[in-house]
């Protein structure tokens, strides 16, 4: 393909190499260490485990080899198998994406919602003939399940960084700086793909977003046996699961939405995106639920009240945000929201939550990940994880968005940095 298509990339972001490759190396030690820094397995969270014991642990073989679990390993690759099977086999309509640098524009079948709801299906029926014992396998292999997790997306990082090298493909902008720890991590190739079969879309919303569910699941039916059945399960474990199931589902649903977003348009498919899809997100996000199995929470109606109002709150903020922003994008302006523009003939609001602050999407988003943290108490700070987390994603984001937008307009970017000056946080950020 013409080095015009595919420029070398003559900046880098993480630190360069040298941050790709902490990162690389970091993600996989920071799924297990979050784990054992909190689980019953290692004495609670934090854990009451001297350094003596984690050394003894950490020289022991016998301890690296509970790592490995064959039937976790077969399991997950069943889970994969089955979802691919059904992005295949169930019916589904094709959505366009945006344009690309070759004037093209690939084609994505939506089909992610009916994956979920087949799995979801599945799952319950599975409990409902063989009882809550029956499921609690994620849990109960949970390390087991990481690796096999881990393995997977680092499989297929190298085989597309591999691909990425053949004639003909097309790279990502940012992917393309010749050092290979680096292009290895963000991913070189924008769209590694078996024919209509779109590697990074596929991995971004399904195997590991609707894990995610079966995990927290598998939590639900952990406590229902220790504690003699469904009705015995804390309301804190509840309100948990339904809040991210909630937010799984709402992604699915809404699957076309993701194809606007910088991880599809931008962003190549490598390490970063493999196992953070992967691994990450379901034996990651899924630490909330886990904690409540082993260290119930009680909440009662007013405490779930106020985390509830937390989470409507961030939710308000955030589907009222992004609807001012879709209805504007389109022509509407029903609310007579102030804006001005740009040279390039682009508009861009200056009232309403985007004149409050230049990302106040993220802040509803920021607010409903507060909730999920909230039914787990403050006995400790490692179940509000997630939430630091996803700040600093978040503030990552935004810087690159602010990049990219300044790239893209200019001195009428300053102009709108003076009139909208907090980027997520109005009045502090």
């Amino acid at each position: 393909m013409p080095s015009t298509l595919n420029p070398r990339t003559t900046s880098y972001e993480f630190l360069g190499p040298l941050g790709a490759l902490f990162i690389t190396l970091g993600v996989p030690l920071g799924t297990y260490l979050l784990f054992f820094a909190c689980s019953e397995e290692s004495g609670g969270c934090p854990p009451t485990l001297v350094p003596a014991h984690i050394f003894a642990a950490l020289s022991d073989g016998a301890w690296w080899k509970g790592l490995w679990d064959t039937q976790a390993t077969l399991l997950y690759l069943g889970w994969y198998s089955f979802c691919l099977l059904s992005w295949a086999i169930i019916p589904g309509t094709y959505v366009e994406g945006t344009t690309l640098r070759t004037g093209n524009k690939k084609q994505y079948k939506i089909n992610a919602f009916p994956t979920f709801i087949l799995a979801l299906g599945l799952t319950l029926g599975y409990i409902y003939l063989f009882g809550p014992q029956s499921f609690t396998f994620l849990n109960d292999k949970y390390p087991g399940f990481i690796t096999a997790s881990i393995i997977m997306g680092v499989v297929q990082a190298v085989a597309c960084y591999a691909a990425s090298f053949r004639p003909g493909a097309l790279l990502a902008l940012g992917g393309n700086t010749g050092n290979h720890i680096y292009d290895f991590f963000i991913g070189r190739e924008l769209n590694p793909s078996i024919g209509s079969f779109d590697v990074k879309t596929f991995n971004e919303i399904r195997p590991g977003l609707i894990l995610w569910t079966l995990v927290n699941i598998s939590m639900v039916c952990s406590l229902a046996v220790r504690r003699g059945g469904f009705a015995n399960v804390t309301d804190s474990l509840w309100l948990v699961v339904l809040f991210q199931g909630a937010y799984v589902a709402d992604c699915l649903y809404n699957e076309p939405a993701i194809f606007t977003q910088m991880d599809i348009t931008s962003d190549g498919f490598g390490f970063m995106l493999s196992v953070g899809d992967l691994a990450w997100v379901p034996f990651v996000y899924s630490l909330q639920a886990r904690y409540l199995v082993f260290t119930p929470v009680k909440l009662g109606a007013v405490r779930i009240a106020a985390i509830l109002l937390v989470k409507l709150v961030g939710l308000y903020i955030f589907r009222s945000s992004n609807s001012e922003k879709n209805e504007f994008r389109r022509g509407a302006n029903p609310k007579n929201l102030k804006f001005f523009t740009t040279e390039s003939g682009s508009k861009l609001l200056t009232s309403g939550w985007w004149g409050t602050c230049r990302h106040p999407n993220y802040l509803g988003d920021l607010l409903m990940s507060l909730a999920w943290s909230l039914p787990t108490g403050f006995r400790t700070p490692i179940t509000y994880f997630y939430v630091m987390y996803f700040a600093v994603l978040l503030v990552h984001r935004q810087r690159r968005d602010d990049e990219n937008c300044e790239r893209k307009y200019g001195k009428d970017w300053k102009k709108y940095m003076e009139l909208v000056p907090y980027r997520i946080f109005p009045y502090i950020y």
